[in-house]
């Protein structure tokens, strides 16, 4: 399995992986020894469709028999005039759709008389390490944001059903999963397509709405008795997100919130489709910090968006400057094929773009740096992603990530001499020495 893009297309690839272990298949660590390849493909933006037909393309040269799925399965007809080898091609999420391709290009070969004997649960296969996981609880958009095309690749807004989420999640945690990642394409959303209907959860009701599912994740306890981690991905800022900050402040959730802002000068945001409340987005701010001190707040920002003025993109700088983000991502507006944004007028050269993105990010680091020097000399808990090997005088350093840093797209805690016995997954106390623009430096309190 290749898998590209994003976590919740990492989510697909460890549904079609379970229900393929389920049927007896199992995954090859190599090109060579696979009987098939699938590829889970992105195609957001014409940069992720280059480097997935260029996955096809190493697919096909090192194996030959490969499956495609995901995103830009609904380009079949170019994939095939690339690629015409493959063996097939399919949507995303089409779960059902992939494991019918594995079964015709690699047969499970149990047997007659094996295929009789009931096999047992070989439970979810994960691709994350064991102390995290993502837990998607959506699929598709409702939002028609003139840059993006998701609800073309995934459809409308489809909510999973509350107690479904809660009795994975519950599973998730019991194996050993420390912090959970809610994943879908609008967080906040989850549930307006099933007008937010009850189901029955530990013996009470329960609705399928993003503040109710919060609460209940906040409940969960590890077998040790512990909480888990519960970090929100893609929240849009509707007002009901407001009840999700007390839970943080009483430790129930992890503080911290990825919301996509995009921009902040409101004729961008007009011409991207997008609600532009930013002044009022700064006010609730506020109010997040006054309850919950320690509340990360992620963004990405989109810059030379067609019609994107100098005073726009000042405006989105001083407005940053207000917001004191405290992760922010960056990305050079990119024509999607389908996507309304490419037939606006005003196309920002791609020179003025640039430079328009190195100052975002200078900005954007300054605020970083800022933030995280105010850390030092704090001791802040953090969760273990990897413990290195002794040094020439015995020492063992270790990576880990505070409750400000997702993993993969934040920062991280670099940890000095720490104990023999410390483990991925392990949830420690660090007191910060040092910090840069982007991570902190430290040592396990107490050792």
């Amino acid at each position: 399995m290749v898998s590209l893009g994003c976590p919740k297309a990492l989510v697909d690839s460890e549904r079609i992986l379970t229900r393929l272990r389920a049927d007896g298949y199992a995954m090859s660590a190599d090109y060579a020894g696979a009987d098939v390849v699938l590829v889970n493909t992105c195609g957001f933006l014409d940069s992720a469709k280059e480097e997935s037909l260029s996955a096809i393309g190493e697919a096909i040269a090192e194996n030959g028999r490969v499956i495609v799925t995901g995103c830009m399965g609904n380009e079949a007809e170019l994939i095939r005039a690339r690629f015409p080898d493959v063996l097939a091609v399919t949507g995303a999420h089409q779960y059902e759709a992939v494991v019918e391709a594995v079964h015709q290009a690699a047969p499970a070969s149990l047997g007659p008389y094996i295929d009789l004997i009931p096999q047992a649960d070989p439970g979810e296969v994960k691709l994350t390490p064991r102390h995290y996981g993502y837990l998607k609880i959506s699929e598709g958009c409702n939002h028609a944001c003139s840059f993006c095309i998701i609800p073309q690749l995934r459809g409308k807004l489809a909510s999973r059903r509350i107690d479904a989420v809660l009795r994975e999640a519950e599973k998730l945690v019991a194996a050993g999963t420390r912090e959970l990642l809610v994943i879908s394409q609008d967080t906040s959303a989850y549930g307006v397509d099933v007008r937010h209907e009850e189901r029955t959860w530990k013996d009470r009701a329960v609705r399928t709405h993003m503040t109710d599912l919060a609460r209940e994740l906040g409940q969960l306890r590890s077998p040790d008795g512990q909480t888990p981690w519960v970090r929100l991905h893609y929240v849009y800022p509707y007002p009901h997100v407001d009840a999700v900050i007390p839970l943080m402040a009483e430790g129930l959730l992890t503080p911290y919130l990825d919301i996509p802002f995009q921009h902040a000068a409101p004729s961008v945001l007009k011409a991207m489709k997008r609600p532009a409340n930013e002044a009022k987005v700064l006010e609730r701010l506020r109010q997040w910090r006054a309850i919950c001190p320690d509340i990360a707040i992620r963004s990405s920002f989109v810059v030379g968006f067609p019609g994107e003025t100098e005073a726009d993109f000042q405006y989105l700088l001083d407005w940053l400057d207000e917001a004191q983000l405290d992760r922010v991502g960056g990305f050079r507006f990119e024509p999607v094929a389908g996507a309304s944004a490419n037939d606006l007028p005003g196309a920002v050269p791609e020179a003025v773009k640039e430079e328009r993105y190195a100052r975002l990010m200078e900005k954007t680091e300054a605020i970083s740096a800022a933030r995280l020097a105010a850390k030092v000399g704090r001791t802040l808990p953090v969760i273990i992603d990897e413990v290195g090997e002794p040094d020439e005088d015995g020492d063992v350093g270790a990576t880990g990530r505070s409750q400000a840093d997702a993993p993969e797209i934040d920062g991280a805690v670099y940890l000095r001499q720490v104990p023999a016995t410390l483990q991925p997954g392990d949830i420690v106390q660090v007191t910060v020495e040092e910090a840069d623009a982007h991570d902190l430096y430290g040592f396990v309190a107490g050792s």
